[in-house]
């Protein structure tokens, strides 16, 4: 039909108001396992330090009656150090952005500080679960903090909880001088992380409570997740998809996921990770994991040099691995 001549309508029409919601949608994720999972300690200094220690293997012990016994020689504990870095963002908005009225939000800068405290936190997240070794800085060089797979191995790839997912065997993850890791040698990351199955998890499960661990949280990427859920009883896990017909025709729910893991060693929480490396599937006792802050998450408000208003929003922290051993890792490839 044709529009009757002089009919006004909105397509050359003037002053028609903006329908601008006032609610602004966000999907981008915000959970932190790793961040949320560690305690939470603190030090006093940019470089922090603890000690470990271990006992002796088992051995046979059966010695002679009125026996003159020799002292046993003393083994002393290994002190091991990190340091701490600093992460910050910075927020500034004129006087003038102050002063309109925005849709969703009264203040611009408020707005903005909020949405970089949670990038801040996704960031730690991602740094800490990271490869990177620490690193003590310098004029014009930032301190960084040694991340989670520096400190978790041994020296010795037939006892490391670190696994190749290609191959089942163990992956050496020596420190400074050949002993223990210690933070100060970068773990390599994989590609896709597709090859890691649940035979290699268990596999690594097993190294870990070989050196006395008891980790209880498995965090992973969504493609393991699944190869964990779907494994069936022919992987190991008995897990048969369930249906729900529903009360008195309600809907019908189908589960097919496995959210608790029980092995041979342990129960374990399978929680995926967003932020963790392609690559990596780690295993976790978070009691022996903690982030000790130096200065912790704090606002402040910078000099005023013009007609904005400045703010930063910063934290100095460190990671504090109280014994690698007691965790580990499933690794794709290096």
């Amino acid at each position: 039909m044709t529009v009757p001549t002089n009919t006004r309508i909105t397509y050359d029409a003037i002053g028609i108001r903006e329908d601008l919601s006032n609610i602004i949608y966000n999907i981008s994720p915000m959970d932190t396992p790793f961040v949320n999972g560690c305690g939470r300690g603190s030090c006093d200094n940019t470089l922090f330090e603890w000690q470990t220690d271990s006992l002796a293997d088992a051995a046979t012990n059966f010695q002679l009656e009125g026996d003159d016994y020799a002292s046993t020689a003393a083994t002393e504990t290994r002190r091991l150090t990190n340091y701490t870095q600093i992460s910050a963002t910075q927020v500034q908005s004129s006087g003038t952005a102050e002063a309109v009225d925005f849709a969703g939000r009264k203040s611009t800068q408020a707005y903005q500080l909020a949405k970089r405290a949670k990038e801040l936190k996704r960031d730690m997240e991602f740094m800490l679960l990271m490869g990177t070794a620490k690193e003590a800085g310098a004029a014009g060089t930032a301190r960084n903090t040694a991340a989670y797979s520096t400190w978790i191995g041994t020296k010795s790839t037939s006892t490391s909880p670190v696994i190749a997912a290609s191959t089942g065997a163990g992956l050496a993850n020596a420190g400074a001088t050949g002993d223990y890791p210690d933070g100060t040698t970068s773990a390599g990351t994989g590609g896709a992380d597709t090859a890691i199955s649940l035979a290699m998890i268990n596999t690594c499960v097993g190294r870990i409570w070989d050196l006395g661990g008891t980790p209880d949280t498995i965090l992973c990427k969504s493609d393991v997740k699944q190869t964990i859920s779907s494994s069936g009883v022919g992987g190991g896990v008995v897990a048969t998809p369930y249906k729900d017909a529903g009360a008195n025709n309600g809907p019908v729910t189908a589960v097919n996921a496995v959210d608790v893991l029980v092995t041979d060693f342990g129960t374990f929480k399978i929680i995926p990770d967003r932020f963790l490396p392609d690559g990596n599937c780690d295993v976790i006792d978070f009691d022996l994991w903690s982030i000790d802050y130096l200065r912790p998450f704090r606002t402040e408000t910078l000099a005023k040099t013009g007609d904005s208003v400045k703010q930063l929003l910063i934290a100095e922290y460190g990671l504090r691995a109280k014994n690698g051993s007691g965790s580990g890792q499933v690794k794709s490839a290096i």
